[in-house]
């Protein structure tokens, strides 16, 4: 059965359209290389290289950030709106993932190729070993040491990896999960958010914190009567875009004197 068989239509249609969920016959063989294979330092030096020019990065390390910045959007978008809005699992790993860098006329045009498009089950009281597992799977087995090669070929900081990774999370269940239609479904969608936020075990992220819970910030009142959640690091997305622009949420933006709104 393939990844459209699996899902309904309607569940297709968002993770093959906005969350670029495809199979991997379908890659970008040009622009993409495997996940396991960007653990050698020296390919990952030379797929920043190659990148850096076309996004108009500067540094190795702006690359790398605004690399792992898409490619955080793909795989917790991809994996984690079959986890919650579907009830379905894919498994995310270092030999079932390729990571594509298409980048056309100023956009990212990537998507999330998956070689093994098998989906997991569970048994009757077993999801939330499941839910951990597919976790698991994501963040300590695929994310954590993409990051970590990351950082050592180009210097970018940790934080600024799993920022933006974290704020990939918030937005698909704060934004996109938080419209779905049927009350159940959303309801199965919050709580899994609450269990990432507040319970996920640092271990599922291979780390000793869990930056899900720790790069959170509060809400920021601006004097024109509307909140964000400013970010707690920044991505350098102003030092490639040309003309100058910022992320929303971009922590250099966030008022020096502001009033903090208390999450709910």
């Amino acid at each position: 059965m393939s990844l459209s068989e699996a899902f309904s239509p309607e569940a297709w249609a968002v993770l093959s359209g906005p969350l670029r969920l495809t199979s991997m016959d379908l890659r970008d063989t040009q622009r993409s290389v495997r996940a396991r294979a960007l653990l050698d330092g020296q390919v990952c030096a030379q797929v920043l290289e190659q990148l850096g020019p076309v996004i108009g990065s500067p540094t190795s390390a702006i690359t790398a950030s605004l690399l792992a910045k898409r490619f955080s959007f793909l795989a917790t978008g991809a994996c984690l709106y079959a986890m919650s809005a579907c009830d379905k699992g894919l498994l995310l790993s270092l030999d079932n993932v390729v990571v594509e860098y298409a980048h056309d006329d100023g956009l990212w045009t990537s998507s999330m190729p998956l070689a093994d498009d098998n989906l997991y089950g569970y048994r009757a009281g077993e999801r939330e070993a499941w839910r951990e597992a597919i976790v698991r799977s994501l963040f300590a087995g695929l994310l954590a040491p993409l990051w970590e090669v990351f950082h050592q070929v180009s210097g970018v900081s940790r934080r600024i990896l799993w920022d933006n990774t974290a704020v990939r999370v918030y937005s698909l269940y704060e934004k996109r999960m938080a419209k779905l239609e049927d009350p159940q479904v959303r309801q199965r969608a919050e709580a899994d958010f609450h269990w990432l936020m507040h319970e996920a075990d640092p271990a599922l992220f291979g780390l000793s914190y869990n930056p899900l819970a720790h790069f959170r910030r509060d809400p920021t009142l601006l004097p024109d009567g509307k909140s964000i959640r400013f970010r707690r690091t920044c991505c350098f997305y102003y030092q490639a875009s040309n003309p100058v622009e910022y992320c929303a949420a971009c922590p250099l933006l966030r008022p020096k004197k502001l009033n903090a709104l208390r999450s709910t």
